[in-house]
This record gives C-alpha cells, structure tokens and sequence, in this order.
C-alpha cells in the first residue's frame, strides 16, 4: 500500500455545522455566539493557551470614561492608521465596543478597578484619552481568554480538539467545505473536518521574523492557507513591530519570543534613554514615548544602529510599585537579573502584530463562499497602515461577534457530496516533513529581519523573494510551519515591493514619503508558481466600504 492508500484508509471525517480554527479571543468569542448550532473548535495547543491572546499584556481599548466618545476613539484609530484605515469599519468597532466588554464582564471577566469599583483605566501610545482597560496590571488578554475558555468548556454544543494542527482549507468548487487537520502530531491520524462554514481566528504570524513577542504558535497558518485557497489578502506589506520588547542578548534566530515590555509603561510615564542617559524621542515626536508605535520603533532601531543601546527608565514613573502594578514585565526582568526598580530595562523592537490578513468585509466575510475570518488573521480596514495600541483585544470581541452574528442571521449552502470533497482533501497532501524544515525557517526568519524589517528597499526584497524561491521546493507541498512561513515570505516581501512609498508601519528607505496615489489598500491574490507571487484583485471604494 503506498502513502496516498495508506492516507485514504486511514482518513477519518467528522462533521458539523461551524468549524472554528484557533482559540483565542476572537474565535473563542465567534465559537460561544454560534449556539444553538454545532460547533467544532480546533487549537494547536490547550484551549486558549497558544494564542497570542493569551500573551497580550497591554490592555483593551474602549471609551468608557466619562470624558471620551466612540467617536473620540474613533478619530484616533484613524490618525493612526496613516490614510488606510476604513472609517465604517472603525465607527462599528468603537460603537459597539463598550457593550461587548460589558458582555465580556458579565462572563467573568475581572478587569482591574479603583478602591471605589470603578474601572481602572490607562492611557498608551497615540490615544487621545485614558481609555486602556487593564487586567492583572499586565496580563489583560490571559484574564479575557480565561473568562472565554471557562464559558466554551461550559457550552455543550462546542466540540474541542485541541492540540490539533489544521493543514489547509479544503475547497469543492469555488467554495470552502472544511479543514484538513493532524490530531495526535506526527504519526498521529488525519481528519477531514466538513462544514457548511469555515470561521478562520488563527491569529497572526510574527514567527515569521527572527525578532519578534509573539509564541512560537504564530506561523500564520491561517492567512497561508486562505491564500493558497486563492481568497482574497490585503495589507499584506503591513506589519507593525513594537517598539519595547526585552533585549535580552540573543543577536541571532532564536527559537523564543522576546518578552514584551508593555506599552502601558510608557502611558504611565515611563521614557526611552540610550546608553548615555539621553532621552531622545522628544525631539522625534510630539507626543514623545507615547508617538505612534512605528515612529518609535523606528528611532529605537536608528538609535541601535549608531551603535547605542536604548532603555526604558520606569524607575521615576512605577518605581516601588513595579511588582504590584506589573507583574509579568516583572518576572520578565527578574528572569534576566534586571531590577526594574533601580535600573533602565534594555529594549529592542521585535515583529508584533500584522495588520495584513485575509480581506473581509464588516461581518468577517472573505472573497471565499464559506469562509470567514476574525482577529489578526483577518484584515477589516481598522488597523490601516499602523494599529493603534490596545485595538487588537477590542478588534477580537468586537468582530469575532460580528462573525457569528452573520452566521446566525443566514444559512449558508450546504456542502458538497462527501466523495467529491474527499478527493480534494486527499490532493493536497504531501510527503511527510524533510529534514531540512527547520533550516529553511531559520533561513526565512532571518531573511524577513534583514530585509523586511522595521526598514525595507528594492534590493533586500527582491533577495528575498530570489532567496525563498530557491529554497527546496518540495517544501512547499509538505504540511509544516515551514511550508507556511515561506508562502508568507514571498507575499508579503512581493506586497512591501509593490507599495513604492512609505506609510505607517511599511517604511522604504528607497521611497521615504508617502505617495498620495498610493493612499489605499493593495489587495493581492496568491500565485504559487510565479517569480512575483501576486496578482492585484480589486480595487477600494474610497467611501470606506470594503472591495467590491
């Protein structure tokens, strides 16, 4: 029996009517608003314990205060997003934001507040107002998911796999049917999971940087898949980095996330220093250390590269209270022997969060019948060029909603006849993993670090795309992180060519200014077997509506 036969008579299919890829915040949240009908939610670790959710620490953005407005958040997100961000998209986040972290409360949720109950709220980079909703001090997104986590585990329509990989979308037609999905890791038994609906909440894919705080979970599978399904991507060349992740000596491709040290230090006083005591970015922007998170991480990495070394000095602004107030930072700097107390925190920029992701419209629809997508896998036009600090957690809530909502409000058609849907599955399998996986994703990681960085030009892309192209090819029919890394390798250093300008968190030191022809979003097609691997599809309605 050859590997194909031993495939087809080991395949196991399982049905439902929504299957939910990923578990953190937004998919947790679409998957817990899809009752009464059957769901199925698949993780690549414990529930709700790889997700980049889990990690945030900075908090969740929301206008409760008596002096702030949706529209005040709203005006800010979009001075953020550099011309890019899509204002009806942005008017519903911040609209209906403050209810859905009411829901969020009502769950369990145990936001940090005053001696009075009040809830506490802080102020970061780029906000206007104190509109940062903390939890823990620093552990916000791991309270959230654990409110979520406790409500799945408690709804008995939501079947859990966790510890499964998903593969790839599995299509019949022009529509997405199901998932393709490794339970039990290698060796382990291949199911073809059908639906009627596809919700992919992934998250994003900062692995694919060698610098970057996100876990090791974020390869971006779910935006790699979508694309080699041929759906719709935009922002692709849209990655934003953060400007204060712990320097903690490693020079090289290193297999751990950088800590990150939380925004919400700056937005309580905190300031950047070099190696001489300087604080430098008052003379870089107005709002100093609290200046949108490209133009900060930008002058650290200038500072790094005239050879010094850049802190943050929290000493004056936390001091005393550091242990209390934020905890995780802490354990953080004490892992290293930093005393963030008495002395400066060594900081670097680290790849953070993707604004680019599968294109959807206001209910996390993509260009795909039966597929939708929510969180940072998804792009809606509310991140823009450059994502406003803390709207990431308040994106999840809000849109993971919203997807379920659209589900629940129209039946989607029904699959396809099961024996033409397993041929398709059983296509896209191939040869299991080589041995030189991990040498090709420490190639491709530290390709993006040098030359698709915090600064890009023509030279260093078209590298990549020559050097990623060159790379085994049978990598790329090969289930693997890998194989998803070097699909996203090429399209976002293809999108980062295409954009000859610079904008937000894209900078071309080839093309330094913006362009006012180039103020919209680019949205791309996936071409596997092309040097230049996009094909332009679509173009924005300069209303704020998505593609047509």
């Amino acid at each position: 029996m050859n590997a194909l036969d031993a495939r087809r008579e080991a395949a196991e299919v399982a049905s439902s009517d929504v299957i939910v890829v990923g578990s953190g915040i937004a998919g947790l949240t679409a998957a817990l608003g899809l009752a009464p009908r059957t769901v199925t939610v698949l993780t690549k670790t414990a529930l709700g314990a790889g997700s980049s959710s889990q990690w945030a620490q900075g908090g969740v953005a929301a206008a409760m205060a008596a002096d702030d407005s949706p529209r005040l958040h709203a005006d800010d997100t979009l001075e953020a997003a550099a011309g890019l961000g899509q204002r009806a998209v942005i008017e519903a986040l911040t609209a209906e934001g403050p209810e859905r972290i009411c829901r969020l409360i009502e769950l369990g949720a145990r936001f940090d507040r005053g001696s009075g109950g009040a809830l506490l709220l802080g102020r970061e980079g780029a906000h206007s107002r104190r509109r940062i909703l903390h939890a823990g001090g620093d552990a916000t997104g791991a309270e959230m998911v654990r409110a979520l986590v406790a409500e799945v585990r408690r709804r008995a329509a939501v079947d859990l796999h966790e510890r499964c990989d998903v593969h790839d979308l599995v299509t019949a037609g022009d529509r997405v049917v199901g998932v393709l999905a490794l339970h039990g890791g290698p060796g382990g038994r291949t199911v073809f999971h059908r639906a009627s609906a596809v919700v992919l909440a992934t998250g994003g894919l900062g692995r694919l940087y060698a610098r970057t705080t996100n876990p090791v979970e974020a390869t971006g599978d779910g935006l790699a898949m979508a694309a080699r399904a041929g759906a719709r991507l935009v922002d692709l060349e849209m990655i934003q980095f953060h400007p204060t992740a712990l320097e903690t000596g490693r020079e090289t491709v290193s297999l751990e996330p950088l800590p990150l040290v939380t925004e919400a230090l700056r937005g309580e006083g905190s300031i950047l220093i070099d190696d001489r005591g300087d604080r430098f970015m008052t003379g870089i922007h107005p709002r100093a250390e609290l200046g949108p998170r490209d133009v900060v991480a930008r002058a650290i990495r200038w500072r790094q590269q005239a050879g010094r070394r850049v802190f943050l000095d929290a000493r004056d602004a936390v001091g005393e209270a550091f242990p209390n107030r934020f905890p995780t930072v802490w354990d953080h700097c004490r892992a290293h022997g930093i005393d963030p107390r008495r002395q400066p925190i060594p900081v670097t920029p680290a790849a953070h969060y993707a604004m680019a992701g599968i294109a959807v419209d206001a209910n996390g629809r993509s260009s795909l019948r039966g597929l939708w997508a929510c969180g940072e896998v998804s792009s809606t036009g509310i991140h823009g060029a450059n994502r406003l600090a803390s709207n990431s957690l308040l994106e999840a809530l809000v849109f993971g909603a919203r997807v379920a909502d659209d589900l629940a409000g129209a039946e989607p058609p029904r699959p396809a006849p099961r024996a033409a849907q397993r041929e398709v599955v059983w296509r896209e399998t191939g040869p299991a993993e080589g041995d030189d996986k991990l040498d090709a994703e420490k190639t491709i990681r530290q390709l993006m670090w040098e030359h698709v960085g915090l600064e890009r030009e023509r030279h260093g892309l078209e590298t990549v795309l020559d050097r990623t192209d060159r790379i085994d090819r049978s990598l790329a029919s090969r289930p693997s992180a890998a194989r998803n890394l070097l699909t996203l390798s090429r399209v976002v250093s293809a999108a980062a060519l295409a954009r000859e300008e610079s904008r937000g968190a894209h900078f071309r030191t080839d093309f330094p200014d913006p362009v006012e022809s180039l103020r919209h979003r680019l949205f791309w097609t996936y071409r596997p077997d092309e040097a230049f691997p996009l094909e332009a599809a679509g173009t924005e309605r300069r209303a704020g509506r998505e593609i047509a």
